[in-house]
């Protein structure tokens, strides 16, 4: 349990003071690095034509996202299908198929990083760098950028975050919620880039591989097989893994991910890495209050969380670590001998709470409980979530809180001074049941139509295959269950639909929610106001989530890891 509590010690006391520097640079303070970044700013504003200084409403806003998105998603999949014709390709990768490259890049456009190929053997260089570890570096700052955009809305707009200034001025008005292309180019320049620069220094540090050389050519001791030589894959490892775990990416280099000892080859990389999952998750929740003006609402969040995750993480490791051996189970198996099943658990249990998705071992062989304690965090998906994605799904979940908090107690549901009322209710309760609907219908379909799907596994544990991995493309978190053949046009196509589905909804729809509220009359707060940043309405938020999210998906989690454990145990 020592890393447990170093790992959490660390992300809090790093995340304090860097949440408090991100949101200086997401108001766009004047800054000391102004000369070193301003310039750089300033030039890629006027490549891409933009006032950075001009504010946007939240149409506005979100239609820069979805363009921007689009151009990068274009440029990303022409790259993977050109491959081979393109330089910085030494081990001569052949091109990717259109499937698997348009599966490939929106996995990556949405911050998911699921992975249907594997990475050392079916992309260059080139796409690597530019396309895998440039789309790591950008999306999540998107994220962020609009759950920055909300934030600003649910204060009343840019200008009512000014000193001295009157929310009550955006009644009837478009609030103003930022600029976007600021809201990115920023936090990548002052805060991305930087943080994954130290994080490659470090990894490098521990022998975690750093070159644009081919691999080297080795010759196996049992040539029995027939094998005379194997070629080891390398390339620019370090800053990639860098880029995947800090941004809540996942996707790694090589197929195995983490698990692979040149990924991750020491327990002091192990360590940076697990570390790295969480950092600026809990960092953007440190953000919250000095960017808001409002201290207590960090608490509010941080306490959910961290309740959420504490509560996860122990139930994993303890059911991985005595769970599994006491249903007779190899508990090593699947597990890289180097790192244990305690440190394979605590991985498994924080990339689940996160967008991450990346491994240190196989997902497939944890026990079946351990695996409902990781559908259950990607389900919630707020428990640290992805780069601002998880603050805008806990938005969601606050917003609903208050809106039956209000009920029950007989108080007008408001939030911030402004009424929440049947229009932002309708607008939420249809993003919350989007995730069952997407999610289990896609499960039922394959598990229907195996002829055409394909599917490992006919037992329990084939549904909870077939579940994890929609699951985990909706929740953007991109880990798997990998005993599926998911290297096919059924699972590329359909994937790539859930992963679409599961980001630009969560991220939007909070935006317009909170704009609409905005709009509204403001009423400033007083005795008969409901308090939400108290720890009772921290519990009612709890309960809210629990409920929207576990309880209505406990058929599929019933026929899928508690029949299997329950059928392990029988056994």
């Amino acid at each position: 349990m020592i890393e447990f509590f170093l790992v959490f010690a660390c992300a809090i006391g790093l995340g304090w003071p860097l949440g408090r520097y991100l949101a200086a640079v997401m108001r766009g303070a004047p800054s000391r690095l102004d000369p070193i970044f301003g310039w750089i700013e300033r030039s890629l504003y006027r490549l891409l034509g933009v006032d950075s200084a001009r504010g946007m409403t939240w149409r506005g806003y979100a239609k820069a996202f979805v363009a921007s998105n689009l151009a990068v998603g274009i440029l990303v999949w022409t790259l993977f299908v050109t491959q081979a014709w393109l330089p910085l390709n030494p081990d001569a990768i052949p091109n990717l198929r259109w499937d698997t490259a348009l599966h490939t890049m929106v996995s990556f456009l949405t911050n998911t990083n699921q992975q249907h190929y594997s990475g050392q053997a079916q992309l260059s260089y080139l796409s690597q760098m530019v396309g895998i570890v440039g789309l790591q570096m950008i999306t999540p700052m998107m994220g962020l950028a609009l759950a920055a955009a909300t934030l600003r809305a649910l204060m009343g707009g840019r200008q009512a975050m000014q000193p001295g200034g009157d929310p009550a001025k955006t009644a009837g008005t478009e609030a103003d919620v930022g600029n976007y292309w600021a809201d990115v180019v920023r936090p990548t320049l002052r805060f991305m880039l930087p943080l994954c620069l130290l994080w490659s220094v470090l990894l490098t540090s521990q022998g975690v591989p750093s070159t644009l050389g081919a691999g080297p050519v080795a010759q196996p001791l049992d040539t029995a097989a027939g094998t005379k030589e194997q070629k080891i894959p390398l390339g620019p490892v370090a800053p990639m893994v860098a880029a995947k775990q800090l941004g809540t990416n996942g996707g790694g280099w090589y197929g195995p991910n983490s698990a692979v000892p040149l990924e991750n080859p020491t327990p002091l990389s192990n360590l940076l890495e697990t570390l790295a999952i969480v950092l600026i998750p809990i960092a953007v929740v440190f953000m919250v209050g000095p960017f808001t003006g409002r201290r207590k609402l960090t608490a509010l969040v941080f306490g959910c969380m961290v309740s959420m995750s504490i509560l996860s993480t122990g139930a994993g490791m303890l059911l991985e670590d005595h769970g599994a051996s006491a249903l007779s189970l190899a508990t090593m198996e699947g597990k890289e001998v180097r790192f244990g099943a305690d440190a394979s658990a605590l991985w498994a249990m924080l990339t689940t709470q996160t967008s991450n998705g990346s491994v240190n071992a196989m997902h497939d062989s944890l026990a079946p409980l351990t695996g409902l304690a990781t559908l259950g965090n990607m389900l919630v998906n707020a428990i640290w979530g992805g780069v601002g994605c998880g603050l805008q799904q806990f938005v969601v979940y606050l917003l609903l809180a208050v809106f039956l908090a209000g009920l029950m107690t007989g108080r007008t549901p408001e939030m911030f001074g402004r009424k929440i009322e049947a229009g932002e209710v309708r607008l939420l309760s249809l993003l919350i049941l989007l995730q069952p609907f997407v999610v289990l219908g896609f499960t039922a379909l394959t598990l229907a139509l195996p002829q055409f799907t394909g599917n490992s596994n006919p037992g329990f544990h084939g549904i909870s295959q077939v579940f994890y991995e929609y699951t985990s493309a909706f929740a953007n978190n991109g880990s798997g269950f990998e005993g599926l053949g998911d290297a096919t046009y059924w699972w590329n196509l359909t994937c790539a639909l859930v992963l679409a589905l599961g980001r630009y909804p969560a991220l939007i729809v909070p935006l317009a929610v909170a704009a609409g509220l905005a709009r509204k009359r403001y009423a400033p707060e007083g005795a008969g106001s409901l308090r939400i940043e108290t720890p009772t309405f921290a519990l009612t938020a709890l309960a809210v989530i629990a409920i929207l999210t576990l309880l209505q998906f406990m058929p599929a989690l019933v026929l899928g890891p508690v029949a299997e454990h329950l059928t392990t145990m029988a056994h």
